[in-house]
């Protein structure tokens, strides 16, 4: 089946680069799109999308113009003037290269030998380059130079993360001013041709506002100029999410599946169930997606009085997955094996300074981590568990707060308000404001609950200071200045576990010939498999969950006992998977096995553990 004329990779690379907090990725299309790599910025924080806007014209020499807070819908329009200063400068940087003649070592050589050896583009270079000086080589140069594309400049929003702001006399904003909503306009309204990324499930009055911008809608037998990106865990919550936006006519232009847990940033774990089993589903029922979806988004086109064209039949979403990657092998069999268009690449990218702006402190932190060192914390005032750096600048700071006797952030943003314990307004739980609070409340700062309170980082203000501080040293070099002082800013940063497998900083080449297999692995041979080490995070957090579980909670106990049984079944698939495959060169199946042992052992051992009495009687 055809995919999507915006999607690249197909005729470009087979990765991509997903979001990474709210900064780690904030400028990285400027750093990599002109090499055909897609990759996604959050919308979280527009207060520091307008600082990064503006650092990046000081560099260039452009006029910029900061959005008053008073203008309307302000939020929206520091977004907008972003995405399109991003897309601006990515075409400049196009045209540049398009223009550049075919010689050796060149950047424009560069492009095309980055590209994988499965890349049509890739083989049409490869055939000019034996050709003889000649017209015949002149037209085929200028064919090939307007076949070159950039990568696809995406965002992301996380939609549960959808604030009212207060009004100057205490109220609510109306709801369509929400952060996320205002976000989606921003994008929608920008020059930017790229995908919106949908995270964290459904919001549906922010889907609704999807309907307002004809970009995300065909015209006539043009695609939708913008496209609609689902970050789903499994494949019923891409038949749901699918669903809901198809009733409104909106074609999903790609599903992105990420492991629950051995992934960056917020850790949304399954009720047991599995990466292996969880693409091998779409693998086998990816048809179903555009069987569901297609007579709901004609019947929407024929509601909208929209026209409907023959190129709508053909639309399939493409599938790519995400989370804990670490080597060709593993790659080749999500792409060979079970059928992924690409892959998701993050946390080894924050080791690439050519990708993702970091402060060199953080960065070398991240290249000394050792096992232990990423780990699911409470950190977040979401209530969701999050990957956390032991001994980040964050946390440090956090904790000398604490030993103080002054807890909590000032809350310099407020995008992560949701708790009214204390105050008519929501307020976050990493604030002063709530914590002094809920501790006092608790018996004081000495209480034994203090710290369990504390613990909340301010991340939506937090995750982008290392790119901020990254983005002014860097300036401050290619314009031969004198370097800034460093502003000691504290630094929250969470990347996935699997990071510890890398050890050093790397070129984007180096990273880019390592996914695709063209140099020896920068990881070594005893690293588990993405598979197996998802196993032992789920072990782990299915031992947690047994033991904060009470013999006597009934709801808790079920809950405990559907995670065993999903689990349960999900190792009998990888016993049965692994019988009949052999493992790619470099992939360590071994490592899977022994995770499956260890892991149904363990099963075996809890079930008969007489404190939980749901799973003693199963």
């Amino acid at each position: 089946m055809p995919i999507s004329s915006r999607l690249s990779y197909p005729r470009t690379h087979r990765f991509l680069i997903p979001v990474m907090g709210t900064g780690h990725s904030i400028d990285t299309p400027l750093r990599v799109a002109r090499w055909g790599i897609s990759s996604v910025i959050s919308l979280v924080d527009d207060i520091m999308i307008e600082q990064v806007h503006r650092l990046h014209c000081q560099r260039r020499g452009l006029p910029f113009e900061a959005v008053s807070p008073r203008t309307p819908k302000a939020r929206s329009e520091r977004i907008r003037r972003y995405m399109d200063f991003l897309f601006d400068q990515v075409q400049l940087q196009m045209a540049e290269l398009r223009a550049q003649p075919f010689l050796p070592n060149s950047e424009k050589s560069r492009w095309f030998q980055l590209l994988p050896e499965s890349s049509p583009l890739k083989a049409e270079y490869q055939a000019l380059l034996k050709m003889a000086s000649s017209e015949e080589r002149s037209q085929a140069e200028l064919a090939l130079s307007a076949k070159m594309e950039p990568g696809s400049i995406d965002a992301n929003i996380m939609t549960k993360l959808d604030r009212r702001p207060v009004n100057a006399d205490g109220t609510l904003s109306d709801p369509r001013l929400s952060d996320a909503k205002l976000a989606l306009e921003g994008f929608a309204l920008s020059r930017n041709p790229g995908n919106m990324i949908f995270s964290a499930g459904i919001n549906p009055t922010l889907y609704g506002v999807i309907e307002e911008f004809q970009g995300f809608y065909r015209q006539g037998e043009a695609e939708a100029e913008k496209g609609i990106v689902v970050k789903v865990s499994d494949f019923r919550s891409a038949l749901t999410q699918g669903r809901f936006l198809a009733k409104k006519g909106i074609e999903v232009r790609e599903f992105r599946i990420e492991s629950g847990l051995n992934c960056g940033g917020h850790a949304f774990a399954s009720d047991g169930e599995l990466l292996g089993p969880i693409v091998d589903e779409f693998r086998r029922e990816r048809h179903r997606l555009r069987e569901e979806f297609l007579k709901m988004v004609k019947t929407a086109y024929q509601k909208k009085s929209l026209a409907w064209s023959e190129a709508a039949e053909s639309h399939e979403a493409a599938i790519t997955v995400q989370g804990g990657l670490g080597n060709t092998a593993e790659h080749r069999r999500m792409i060979e094996d079970f059928g992924m268009d690409a892959t998701g690449w993050g946390s080894p990218f924050l080791l690439v300074p050519e990708a993702t702006p970091i402060d060199d402190k953080t960065r070398q932190m991240l290249v000394r981590t050792q096992e232990g060192d990423i780990y699911l914390s409470d950190s977040s005032p979401l209530g969701v568990k999050f990957n956390n750096l032991r001994g980040s600048s964050a946390e440090t700071e956090l904790w000398k707060r604490f030993d103080e006797g002054r807890p909590g952030s000032a809350c310099p943003k407020g995008f992560l308000v949701t708790n009214t314990e204390f105050t008519t307004t929501p307020i976050c739980t990493a604030s002063k404001e709530y914590q002094t609070a809920k501790i006092a409340s608790l018996g004081g700062i000495d209480s034994p609950d203090a710290r369990q309170i504390a613990v909340k980082e301010c991340i939506c203000h937090q995750l982008g200071n290392g790119a901020l501080e990254f983005i002014r040293q860097e300036t401050a070099i290619l314009k031969h200045e004198a370097a800034p002082e460093p502003r000691q800013a504290p630094v929250s940063i969470c990347p996935g576990p699997n990071i510890i497998w890398f050890n050093r900083t790397y070129s984007l080449s180096e990273m880019i010939d390592h996914i695709y297999g063209r140099i020896p692995s920068l990881v070594p041979q005893e690293r588990p498999h993405v598979f197996a080490a998802e196993i032992d995070l789920y072990l782990d957090h299915f031992e947690k969950l047994c033991a904060d579980t009470h013999p006597e909670n009934a709801r808790d106990l079920q809950k405990v006992d559907t995670f065993r049984v999903n689990l349960a079944a999900n190792l009998a698939w990888y016993r049965q998977w692994l019988a009949v495959r052999s493992g790619f060169d470099g992939e360590n199946l071994s490592s899977l096995r022994e995770a499956v042992e260890r892991a149904e052992m363990r099963l075996l051992t809890i079930q008969e553990e007489p404190a939980y009495g749901v799973l003693a009687k199963a």
